[in-house]
């Protein structure tokens, strides 16, 4: 059985999500739109949220962490604004991590104002999901955790040697909910609840399922604390063709057999080991049913690199933190074991990197597929400003 390495285990089963049993009325979106991107004042427990900047140390750099490759339409080169500066992120040479930009609507949703700004739809989009991605405590949920993961498995469907060959399809093209089939794979149990929840979206609000699919992870990730506000574009393509079979990892697979299949998606080691910190705010419901909801790390409501350390310590992990098999072997494997200590640093610097690493890195696997990189428009600013700072934040086991 197929289980997805990277947040396969993030969701829900029966989705155990703190959806509401509603959805958000006007009123809730219209409340969420004014205070989207302003920070709570306080916690649930009635500690107060400092939000400012923390001290992020020196600067971290590692000689091997560029991945040259190219995807879509960029392997022809930037022919656009837009497009030079998703090829400067891939290179590193522009951080993949949004401003504190603020962005109001020019109009009502519907309105010709709103319909003749492409960011306008995605602001109303960005408040409906600040209401169904956060919890009660303000960390995000497992609806949150679920977007993340559908973001995964959506795009990671690809692959560049079957690009290669003439099959250049799969990726980031929604098809995951799309084509009526995917989403009933195994390696796809779990996703059914957010799959119909963009769906609704998708009938709501009239953009691309790739677009809704790519904004919702990145959405939910800068929705959980410490999490970054990873740059995000629109205008992909959607497609109704399920994606190849068989490209998603199993979770007890060897690290080097792992390695070689995010190299076939062009994703590097040291971004694999980025993209595996998801697993920060996830739960298992799968891989071992006998303790269904167990989290992979101690702060399962929090994106934070507890993580990194709780995969690899022996001694002091939670009982109720159950660590998945390739995690561990990839963690000690040669080629990101030293990016695994880098983000383990304390005061902040492993945090800061981590953000950073995992920004670029999902930049590139939320692109997988996608032949019009030069045609997107980037809409980070509506999306939620990040909380870098979290009073309670490494309280155990608040997941949401």
């Amino acid at each position: 059985m197929r289980f997805a390495l990277i947040t396969c285990l993030l969701a829900a089963s029966a989705m155990k999500a703190v959806a509401r049993p509603r959805g958000p009325t006007p009123e809730d979106i219209m409340e969420a739109l004014a205070r989207r991107q302003e920070p709570a004042e306080t916690a649930a427990d009635g500690e107060e949220i400092d939000i400012e900047e923390p001290d992020l140390g020196p600067e971290l750099e590692d000689p091997n962490e560029n991945n040259n490759r190219m995807i879509g339409d960029l392997k022809q080169g930037a022919t656009t604004p837009v497009g030079q500066s998703i090829m400067n992120i891939l290179l590193r040479t522009e951080s993949a991590e949004g401003s504190n930009s603020r962005y109001t609507p020019p109009g009502t949703l519907n309105s010709a104002k709103c319909k003749a700004d492409t960011c306008c739809v995605w602001s109303y989009i960005s408040a409906a999901m600040s209401v169904k991605f956060t919890g009660p405590t303000l960390r995000c949920n497992d609806l949150a955790r679920a977007a993340i993961r559908l973001g995964f498995h959506d795009a990671g469907t690809w692959s560049s040697s079957l690009a290669a060959s003439g099959k250049d399809f799969g990726g980031a093209d929604g098809s995951i909910v799309l084509s009526g089939t995917e989403i009933n794979r195994a390696e796809n149990n779990g996703l059914q609840a957010i799959a119909k929840q963009m769906a609704t979206w998708q009938k709501q609000y009239g953009v691309s399922m790739a677009d809704l699919i790519q904004f919702g992870a990145n959405h939910a990730v800068v929705t959980c604390p410490l999490g970054p506000r990873i740059r995000s574009f629109v205008g992909r393509k959607d497609s109704k063709v399920a994606a190849p079979d068989g490209l998603l990892p199993d979770a007890k697979a060897s690290a080097d057999s792992l390695i070689s299949l995010f190299e076939d998606k062009t994703i590097s080691g040291h971004e694999l080991a980025a993209l595996l910190g998801a697993h920060s705010t996830s739960k298992q419901f799968f891989f071992d049913k006998t303790r269904a909801g167990a989290p992979q790390d101690s702060t399962p409501g929090v994106w934070d690199v507890r993580f990194y350390n709780q995969t690899l310590e022996t001694t002091g992990v939670p009982k109720k933190v159950l660590r998945i098999p390739s995690d561990v072997v990839l963690a000690q494997h040669p080629s990101m074991a030293n990016e695994w200590a880098k983000f383990r640093l304390p005061n902040n610097v492993g945090q800061k990197h981590w953000n950073e690493d995992y920004a670029t890195a999902y930049t590139r696997l939320s692109l997988l597929g996608v032949n019009n990189i030069n045609s997107l428009t980037e809409c980070t600013k509506t999306l939620p400003r990040p909380r870098p700072d979290f009073l309670g934040a490494f309280a155990a086991f608040l997941d949401s």
